[in-house]
This record gives structure tokens, C-alpha cells and sequence, in this order.
């Protein structure tokens, strides 16, 4: 049951720097997938009012429906590709995964009814599965180990601010040109393919007996499967916060009374714009403390005072003090690359790909439950959309806290090693 060194562990490219192919790819390519994932969110009202949906508890509802949509096409998504990475090898994922979600989000950009809506948005989730997994995988396997923390803040620092873009894009031009954009966004990028090149840890690991993407394994050892749940817990927080909170803002600027009407995109844009700032900010203090899990739960403290902020301290506030909470949510949330960083750093190179795809987009997906529970909770006349927020919130919260002060500590961590059956 213990982890198995690699055979050869110079198989890893020493010269690799910061800004490197790798490290501009995989950057650009969370960029894009980013931009494309949170612009449904940004553009929901519009496209749904445009193909005949008007009515406001309807808007909502299928909103719900079609971020499930996605929700659901990443965490099958997560699966496939998680294990392609480990058995085909890393840039097989990074390309494949972008290819699919930019041609699903250029088809999206015709959709005239909420069925294709609904199964292109399950498909785009598919494809936007792949690829922060796949960067942040060949990022950590080929940067030098005290460097890694700032490669994936480059990654996540340059990724999550194309959602600071898709809301501009979608204001100036359109819904359906703002699809048509990010899919053709995606496929320029594949034109810088040819500077990359594989993990040789990965490479190394081919050579050997060990099982690659064997994605039972994590549910067979019981150290494994606890240790992968906790990092589930883990991640699971920030999309409470992005597809509760932020993404159904306009709804909760209703309840809190706001001296003025917010929008969704705006208030997405500033969740971002804050999130870009924290990711830079968790990544380089990880590397500052020479410790993921002191990060983290700074991290996720500081996002128990922003959702308690959110959720009390803003009735009868200003737009722009609402806008404010947005940043701040976003910012204190910014420890979602790190998660993903730990959770590769966590596991051996033989199942290193099936766990940095699988581990975000369960995340990502149990929004589905997330939507589900809120959705019964704030039916409830005691509690309401805010009493609904604050117990999720708190549940959520407590059990990421709980699992980053148990999971091991992985800075500096020799990624060299196979997980043995």
C-alpha cells in the first residue's frame, strides 16, 4: 500500500522556468476555460430572455437547470479525462479537452430552445473537465519542486481572469457572439501545441509495472479514499460561493434590499477579479510559508467572514458596497488553485492526472447538491434564500477547515513515486 519510487526520477526536465511553454499554455488554456465556464453565468438572463423565457421565477429555475446541465457534463467530464491523463499521457487531455468545449461553445451560440441549450451546455462541461486538471498536472511534474507553487499561481493568477473578459465580452457584443468568441479563442490555442512537451514523469512512469489511471484505486485503500475525500472538502466551498452567492447575486441584491438593482455579470466580474488577486496572493504564500495547508486555512477563514459579510452585513447597502462583498468573496475564495495543486501533489504520478481532474470537478459538480439543498432550505419560511446561504455556507466551511488542518503537508513534496494497488 505505500507509494513506489519511480525508477528513474531525472526523467523531470530540470530546466523548465516559470515561463516556459508549459507554464503559458496551460495559462492560457485555464484562461479560456474559465472565460467559457462562467459565461453562461454572465450572459443568463439575456440568452434566456432571448429564446423565450421571460418570466422571472422561470429564468431562475432554468437557469438552475442548465448550470446543473454543466455541472453534471464536468464531473463525467472530470472521470474521462482524469483517467485519459494517466493512461494517454497529460497534453492528450490539455488539447482534447480544450478542442471539445470550444466547438460545444461556438454550437452554443445557436441554440433557439432550452433542449440544445441544456445538451450543449452538458457537452461544453464535458470538454471544460479536461483541462485545468491536465495544466496543473504537467505544471507540477515538470517545473523543479521549489518552484511549483508559482507556476500554478501563474496558471490560476492568468486563468481565472477570463472571467473579468467574458463579462465585457458579453456586454459589448452579445450572448451568442460572446460563445462564438470563446470557442474561437479555444481554437487558436491549439495552434500553440507544437511547443509543448509531455511530463517526464509521466513518460517514466509508462516504463514501468505500475497501473496508470486506475480510478477505483482511490475508493479500494482506505488512507486513499480519505485523504482524496478531504480534498474534495476542500474545494467544494468555492463554488457554494461562485454558483449560490455570486452566480443568483440579482436574486440576493432582492432580498437584501439594495439601494439599487446589480446584475450577474457585473457582479461575476468582480468575484473574479478578486479571485485572480487571491489566487496570486494563496499561491505565493504558500511558497512564502513553505506550507499549502497554513494557506489554506487562512484562506478559508477569511471566506467565512466574507460570506458572513455577504449575508448580513448588506441590507440596505449601495450597489457599489454590494460589488465590494463580490470582491471580497472572490478574493478570499482564491484558494481554489491551490486546492488543485495539493490534490496532485498528494498522490502518486500513476493516478497524479485521474486526481487533479476528477478532485475539481467533483467540486464543481457537487454544486448540483449544493443547488439542491439550498433550493429545499430556502423554501423553508424560517430560514429564506440567506438563512438557506448561511447554513450551506457553514457546513461547507467547517469541513474544508477541518480537512486542510488533517490532510499532509506538501510543499517541497518529491512527486517521483507511483501509487502502489
Amino acid at each position: 500500500m505505500n507509494p513506489t519510487k519511480i525508477p528513474d526520477p531525472n526523467a523531470v526536465r530540470p530546466d523548465v522556468g516559470l515561463f516556459s511553454a508549459i507554464v503559458i499554455v496551460a495559462s492560457l488554456g485555464y484562461f479560456v476555460d474559465i472565460y467559457d465556464l462562467v459565461l453562461f453565468s454572465i450572459v443568463r438572463v439575456q440568452s434566456l430572455n432571448d429564446i423565450g423565457i421571460t418570466e422571472a421565477s422561470a429564468v431562475t429555475n432554468q437557469g438552475l437547470y442548465l448550470l446543473n446541465m454543466q455541472m453534471g457534463g464536468m464531473l463525467l467530464g472530470g472521470i474521462l479525462w482524469g483517467i485519459l491523463g494517466d493512461k494517454k499521457g497529460r497534453l492528450s487531455v490539455l488539447f482534447g479537452s480544450i478542442l471539445l468545449y470550444s466547438l460545444a461553445n461556438i454550437a452554443n451560440g445557436f441554440v433557439q430552445n432550452i433542449d440544445q441549450y441544456g445538451w450543449l451546455r452538458l457537452i461544453a462541461g464535458v470538454g471544460l473537465a479536461g483541462e485545468l486538471g491536465a495544466g496543473i498536472t504537467l505544471v507540477a511534474e515538470t517545473l523543479p519542486k521549489e518552484k511549483r507553487g508559482y507556476g500554478t499561481m501563474i496558471v490560476a493568477s492568468v486563468g481565472v481572469s477570463g472571467a473579468v473578459v467574458a463579462y465585457f465580452v458579453g456586454s459589448e457584443f452579445g450572448w451568442r457572439n460572446a460563445y462564438f468568441i470563446g470557442g474561437g479563442l479555444g481554437l487558436a490555442l491549439l495552434a500553440l501545441r507544437a511547443g509543448v512537451f509531455e511530463s517526464g514523469m509521466f513518460e517514466q512512469t509508462k516504463q514501468g509495472t505500475a497501473k496508470r489511471g486506475n480510478f477505483l484505486s482511490l475508493f479500494t485503500n482506505g488512507v486513499r479514499f480519505w485523504k482524496y475525500l478531504r480534498c474534495l472538502f476542500v474545494g467544494i466551498p468555492f463554488w457554494f460561493l461562485a454558483g449560490i452567492l455570486i452566480t443568483l447575486a440579482p436574486e440576493f441584491g432582492k432580498a437584501f434590499g439594495l439601494q439599487g438593482p446589480v446584475t450577474g455579470g457585473l457582479s461575476i466580474a468582480w468575484c473574479y477579479f478578486g479571485l485572480t488577486l487571491g489566487d496570486f496572493t494563496s499561491g505565493g504564500l504558500s511558497q512564502l510559508l513553505k506550507s499549502r495547508m497554513r494557506t489554506l486555512q487562512l484562506f478559508i477563514i477569511g471566506s467565512a467572514i466574507a460570506v458572513a459579510f455577504y449575508l448580513f452585513g448588506l441590507h440596505g447597502a449601495s450597489t457599489t458596497t454590494f460589488y465590494a462583498a463580490c470582491f471580497f468573496v472572490g478574493y478570499t475564495g482564491g484558494f481554489w488553485a491551490l486546492f488543485v495543486t495539493v490534490s496532485a501533489e498528494e498522490f502518486g504520478t500513476n493516478i497524479r492526472s485521474t486526481v487533479a481532474t476528477t478532485a475539481p470537478n467533483f467540486a464543481r459538480g457537487a454544486l448540483v447538491l449544493v443547488t439542491l439543498a439550498f433550493k429545499a432550505l430556502k423554501d423553508n419560511p424560517s430560514l429564506g434564500m440567506v438563512g438557506a446561504a448561511a447554513v450551506i455556507g457553514s457546513v461547507l466551511l467547517l469541513l474544508a477547515f477541518f480537512s486542510a488542518s488533517t490532510l499532509p503537508e506538501t510543499y517541497g513534496k518529491d512527486l517521483d513515486y507511483v501509487e502502489e494497488e
